[in-house]
């Protein structure tokens, strides 16, 4: 499995965004966000991944913005990554 996300969040809503994610990294079995369930918390969750743990990700509670805390995920997970 990469750790690369693929996945540009700002010309998405939250739960397009969060299903890819789900989608990329179905065998850690991260929770398909619910109908009002707040963006942080799920995004919480993730951090209970050693995958995401590992990239250093960032703190969504630290984040008003879900994009914003995105990009900066983003960042983390592929930072090592080379595109070549």
């Amino acid at each position: 499995m990469s750790n690369y996300i693929p996945y540009d969040p700002r010309y998405m809503q939250f739960d397009e965004w969060a299903a890819l994610i789900c989608e990329q990294y179905g065998a850690q079995n991260i929770v398909i966000p619910m109908p009002g369930m707040k963006w942080q918390d799920w995004a919480a969750g993730l951090l209970a991944i050693d995958i995401f743990t590992n990239e250093a990700a960032p703190d969504p509670y630290t984040f008003d913005d879900w994009k914003e805390w995105a990009q900066q995920l983003i960042g983390a997970v592929n930072a090592n990554v080379s595109t070549q």
